[in-house]
């Protein structure tokens, strides 16, 4: 019986690079000069750091700029509440997404069940979703119509199989 899984994933190593170029980028830049502006990586999430809020929307420009020249999907990306900090500075953290969460596959559950597509099921396993179907054009059309609706999350499509 074909099937396809669905999952969320982050390739962190281009996180990283997307990073290091930001970091790079702020030292050099001329509009970054004199700011005390960060940007530093940890395990799922980044915190970036500047003196004024105006300085740190510049900063979080850069760095989508960034992670979208590396092919990493914003959607992955959550922003958190930008906080005052020590100094009159300006911080924000910023979450990387990764994995379907249980909310999520219900919706996409609901969405694939919507599409009426016979014979074609689907079912969460940990942070992934698995979808069956009898035909493999039906599990195509599943893929085609997951690609086009909006979730809020990245979506891959892994282990094709017949």
């Amino acid at each position: 019986m074909p099937s396809f899984d669905v999952v969320s994933e982050v390739d962190l190593q281009e996180v990283r690079n997307a990073v290091d170029q930001v970091s790079r980028e702020v030292t050099t830049r001329y509009d970054f000069k004199n700011t005390n502006s960060s940007i530093e990586l940890n395990d799922h999430e980044i915190k970036l750091h500047a003196n004024t809020e105006d300085r740190l929307a510049a900063l979080r420009v850069v760095l989508e700029e960034k992670l979208v020249r590396r092919k990493v999907s914003l959607k992955a990306v959550d922003y958190g509440k930008v906080e005052e900090a020590s100094g009159g500075t300006a911080r924000q953290v910023v979450t990387l997404n990764a994995g379907i969460s249980s909310d999520k596959a219900r919706e996409l559950n609901r969405f694939i069940k919507d599409l009426g597509l016979k014979g074609v099921q689907s079912q969460a396993q940990g942070d992934q979703l698995r979808v069956t179907g009898k035909k493999r054009d039906d599990l195509q059309a599943a893929i085609t119509a997951l690609r086009e609706g909006d979730f809020g999350v990245p979506l891959q499509f892994e282990n094709f199989r017949d």
